[in-house]
């Protein structure tokens, strides 16, 4: 039986669904103003692992994530510049430019890490009508009210406000550093919508005047259109637990009268020398950057090393780590492989492949645990080694088995190893390219050099007007 971590009520529970056997897990998407960093990587990969494993497990899940591409503001509270605005700014280019460059590189990179595409991938913008509505539906219950044309939720009309985080309303005044917005009749009432002036690049007509919506509201209208006022499941940061995780339930609940999420799963931060990784204090490495240095699979491998609800500290000597461990799985599913041949897999898998997957689903089925998944990984690849060639439908079984739970499962691929041939022919182009680049400088003698070592290997080089070509003596 699946056991989740309920951030809303602090324990492990057993995972139910509400309408089984399907499951509507949404997920707070990226802000699109910046390329995508480990932190995120991190976050989508283990919730992505969450969905493939109830796929795995016989679950129908409609995986719903958003694109915030407006509302986002930066500083704290309801105040300060849009997120996109700003860099829209500094790179001078519209506002829809940046967040569909930024969109396109976030895809780019989740794809790279072979994230599943969520089901349905839904922009803010693209849902202002529906924001307006709610916005009125809850001024009418008079749970929402309306100051020169911003439009806030009033907490002290949802007594709940703060069940999520723990934390109490009246505590809460010694984090705000500034006055409450003029018009709010609580420091802690929040923006549903948010009135524009007249340079504001992005805004919308609506019944309070021209505008655009608060980001809280945005997750709380995208997740129930496209699963239902009740969720199964609401993912995404720890640092997002307060305030927006907190606001979305208040809105959402105030306006439906319903339970709006089950199961709050929340995934702990990436972590430098001990601080959270992120843009704001600058120790954050790009996932672009990242994967100059170390293969996107590598990059996976390491998030999977660790839980997805404890911090990972990041150093490049634990992706070094994490790249050895990953190639010794590689050389294992490529020996099961070379020994399995063409022999078909049977229809049951026989011992001790039938072990190592019962152990398997234990831990994935205690709040996906990926690590200890990834340990009974290395038991496998220590048992592939003592298969011989007379043992190829054991072999073939063996390695059904590795590609649903290494592939299927946790989203691993595993690179064929590069024959001998392909690797004598980066190196004869490397040095070819070095020989170029001393020509170029006018350094003949090491290109000289380059070239009389290269024909005493049995490489003869070619110059003409298209480049140097090589071919074998």
């Amino acid at each position: 039986m699946l056991q989740v971590y309920n951030t809303l009520s602090r324990s492990k529970e057993s995972f139910a669904p509400i309408h089984p056997p399907h499951v509507g897990l949404y997920v707070c998407g990226p802000t699109v103003y910046d390329d995508p960093h480990l932190g995120h990587a991190k976050s989508y990969v283990s919730f992505d692992v969450i969905v493939r494993f109830l796929r795995h497990s016989g679950f129908k899940v409609r995986y719903v994530q958003n694109i915030t591409d407006v509302g986002h503001l930066l500083g704290e509270g309801d105040e300060g510049e849009d997120r996109v605005l700003k860099k829209a700014r500094l790179e001078k280019l519209e506002p829809v430019e940046i967040a569909q460059k930024y969109e396109r590189h976030f895809f780019r990179d989740m794809d790279l890490l072979n994230n599943l595409r969520p089901d349905i991938s839904c922009r803010a913008t693209g849902h202002i009508p529906e924001m307006i509505e709610m916005i009125e539906k809850l001024l009418k219950q008079g749970k929402a009210y309306e100051t020169n044309g911003d439009v806030y939720f009033d907490v002290s009309r949802f007594p709940a406000y703060g069940r999520l985080s723990g934390r109490k309303i009246d505590d809460l005044r010694e984090g705000v550093r500034k006055e409450s917005a003029e018009g709010k009749r609580h420091f802690a009432d929040f923006a549903l919508w948010k009135k524009a002036d007249a340079q504001h690049l992005m805004q919308w007509p609506s019944p309070w005047g021209r505008g655009f919506p608060g980001w809280h509201l945005e997750c709380s209208v995208m997740s129930t259109k496209y699963i239902g006022e009740s969720l199964d499941i609401h993912g995404g940061g720890l640092d997002n637990q307060f305030p927006h995780h907190e606001c979305e339930i208040a809105q959402s609940e105030a306006a439906t009268g319903k339970p709006f999420v089950k199961y709050w799963l929340h995934n702990n931060m990436v972590t430098v020398d001990g601080q959270k990784m992120s843009k704001s204090l600058g120790n954050f490495v790009t996932l672009e950057e990242l994967f100059k240095k170390f293969d996107p699979m590598t990059v996976r491998f390491f998030i999977l090393q660790g839980h997805y609800r404890s911090p990972q500290d990041f150093s490049e000597p634990a992706l070094d780590a994490a790249a050895k461990g990953l190639a010794r799985l590689s050389d294992a599913y490529h020996s099961l492989a070379g020994i399995a041949g063409d022999q078909e897999a049977g229809e049951e898998t026989g011992e001790p492949w039938a072990g190592f997957q019962k152990k398997f689903q234990a831990f994935m089925e205690d709040d996906f645990s990926t690590a200890g998944a990834v340990a009974i990984l290395f038991d496998m690849a220590r048992a592939a080694q003592s298969l011989t060639r007379e043992q190829a439908g054991q072999a073939a079984s063996a390695l059904r088995l590795f590609d649903m739970l290494a592939g299927d499962v946790l989203g691993l691929r595993f690179t064929p190893p590069q024959s001998s041939g392909e690797s004598e022919k980066q190196v004869v182009d490397y040095l070819v390219e070095l020989r170029n680049r001393f020509r170029a400088e006018k350094n003949w003698k090491l290109a000289d050099e380059v070239r009389q070592r290269l024909e005493s290997a049995g490489i003869v080089l070619e110059d003409g007007k298209d480049g140097t070509k090589w071919s074998r003596k």
